[in-house]
């Protein structure tokens, strides 16, 4: 883990919004600005993905990331790659020291393949990106691919396994991105309730920019 604390505080921010419990949020972040996704309560995982303003298609490649960091998780100095191969956004503060690339995004189908078929029709990470793709009219479903899930812990097993495990946030954790182009920020405050990724109790998120 690298455990890095910054100096923006949050009454100098230039934008600041809560994510309700469960809810999606899509916004910009200009090149060079900071944003900061903060977990308000603890134990909340934010799936996110990223895209360019000037051309949405090139969005965040996990894959190229883990590749060229020579790791499985993000924290201070990641630098996220997009699928041209450009920097997006580099970590430039981590209080909570590790987040994952590998779980993906909870969805219809994961849910009855996980947990239940009942489970079908509960809340995923996956309809909100889809929600506010369809709100902002720019992406569509062909551009929802591997995203981050921030403040998530997903252990990898000896035999090259991955588990769902209770969280290592606490309230008032946070990460800061600086943007390394403009960027569209999609996310969903994850409203998983069958695993311990959001303590079994989702809850609110913000996000703060500044300049």
């Amino acid at each position: 883990m690298s455990l890095t604390t910054s100096e923006l505080r949050p009454e100098s921010a230039v934008s600041r919004h809560v994510i309700p419990a469960g809810e999606p949020y899509l916004c910009e972040v200009r090149r060079g600005q900071t944003v900061r996704l903060l977990d308000l309560e603890g134990n909340q995982a934010i799936d996110t993905l990223f895209y360019s303003v000037a051309n949405p298609r090139e969005r965040y490649d996990a894959q190229r990331t883990l590749r060229r960091q020579n790791r499985a998780y993000l924290t201070t100095g990641s630098v996220l790659y997009s699928n041209l191969g450009n920097p997006l956004l580099t970590i430039v503060a981590d209080t909570c020291g590790r987040h994952d690339t590998l779980g993906g995004a909870c969805a219809q189908e994961s849910n009855v393949v996980r947990y239940a078929f009942e489970k079908r029709y509960m809340h995923s990470c996956r309809d909100n990106f889809m929600c506010a793709c369809l709100r902002d009219g720019r992406l569509k479903k062909a551009d929802i691919g591997a995203n981050i899930n921030f403040f998530m812990n997903v252990p990898v097993t000896p035999e090259g396994g991955l588990t769902f495990e209770d969280g290592i946030s606490a309230p008032g954790k946070y990460v800061e991105l600086r943007a390394e182009m403009d960027v569209i920020v999609l996310i969903s405050n994850c409203p998983q309730l069958n695993n311990p990724c959001n303590g079994w109790n989702p809850t609110p998120a913000e996000v703060l920019v500044w300049d």
